[in-house]
């Protein structure tokens, strides 16, 4: 049987009716994304600010902060939110509800003090200091006994951000470390860690991290530069140009942005197969030096610090992958971590 002509044009007016309310969901549920970052102060705080980068909730995480030098200290899926107490050796969960608000749900002890977690296999994954732990998800509970612990490599404490991989953690030690950890099917964390192949002879300080797929875009700060690692291997290596030390990243389709805490901006990387090609050194200024950066529903984030000021700046992305600011809120004290969070919880 085949569709006469009434018939196709029926079908095709109810696809783009379809595509026009997928269209509109996405918007609203960019309009209802929240951006989150902690003070990270001894009484340690969850601070939700709207799209537009009003401060809309405070809530206590029910530890201490503490963290430094780290990155992913705050991470956002289906509806939760993870954030570490570095000072308390804890993990805050958080849940938004359906009425839009986060709400506090529990704590998550750690076998040492984190500084990184993600999300990812059903599972919660926690970078301590000197270990690399999974906690296994039902629903929107977090089981608060890990099923699977490792210790790091280095395990000096240097430990800097975790990513998820199909089959792997990718994890950086800032003292000279990329490392793997596989996972079992499950998704627990299993066996020894693995450093990373071909590493760059000049390798100084590995800190940030952003995965996608099979991909792991690693920057290697004290030697200005980035690094794709596929399969336990790095591939490519490419230069920070004028702009010193990338330290953390985000990843916004074909575009890589890289905080430069030193030269206090954000660079734009085009990435392509096996390629990271810098298309501009400046694409963003800051009057502090940034600390994390974070991307998500047409949002870049980043929290910069100045003496005992920290500023939360929010922009938009074009198809270009230019940003564009759109607030900038100063936080007391040295804040640390940040996350878009989706404005639905699907």
């Amino acid at each position: 049987m085949t569709l006469g002509k009434l018939g196709k044009f029926c079908l095709l007016g109810l696809m783009l009716s379809l595509l026009g309310a997928a269209t509109a969901v996405r918007a609203d549920s960019a309009r209802n994304a929240w951006v989150v970052t902690s003070t990270n102060a001894a009484k340690n705080q969850l601070l939700v600010y709207n799209f537009s980068g009003k401060l809309v909730q405070t809530l206590s995480t029910q530890g201490q902060g503490g963290a430094s030098g780290n990155s992913g200290g705050i991470d956002a899926d289906r509806g939760l939110v993870a954030v570490v107490n570095f000072g308390s050796k804890t993990v805050a969960i958080f849940e938004r509800w359906d009425d839009g608000g986060l709400h506090f749900k529990q704590l998550v002890p750690a076998a040492s003090s984190p500084l990184s977690v993600a999300f990812g296999h059903d599972h919660l994954y926690i970078l301590g200091a000197t270990t690399v732990e999974s906690h296994r998800l039902f629903g929107s509970d977090t089981s608060v006994g890990a099923d699977g612990v490792v210790t790091l490599l280095k395990a000096d404490g240097s430990a800097a951000q975790v990513g998820v991989l199909p089959n792997q953690l990718i994890i950086t030690e800032k003292s000279n470390t990329i490392e793997t950890v596989n996972l079992l099917p499950n998704g627990a964390v299993s066996g020894f860690p693995t450093r990373v192949a071909n590493i760059p002879s000049n390798v100084n300080a590995p800190f940030g991290l952003i995965t996608r797929g099979n991909d792991a875009y690693v920057t290697i700060a004290h030697a200005n530069e980035i690094t794709l690692v596929r399969n336990g291997t790095v591939l490519t290596v490419t230069g920070s140009g004028t702009q010193n030390a990338p330290c953390w990243l985000a990843l916004v389709g074909p575009f890589l942005y890289s905080s430069n805490s030193p030269s206090m901006s954000v660079s734009r990387y085009a990435v392509y197969g096996q390629k990271i090609v810098q298309d501009a050194a400046v694409a963003a200024s800051f009057n502090g030096a940034p600390t994390d950066i974070a991307s998500g529903e047409g949002l870049v984030a980043v929290i910069d610090g100045s003496g005992m000021l920290s500023h939360l700046s929010i922009f938009s992305i074009d198809e270009d992958g230019n940003l564009t600011l759109r607030s900038v809120n100063t936080i007391g004290g040295a804040a640390n971590g940040v996350a878009v969070v989706r404005g639905d919880r699907d």
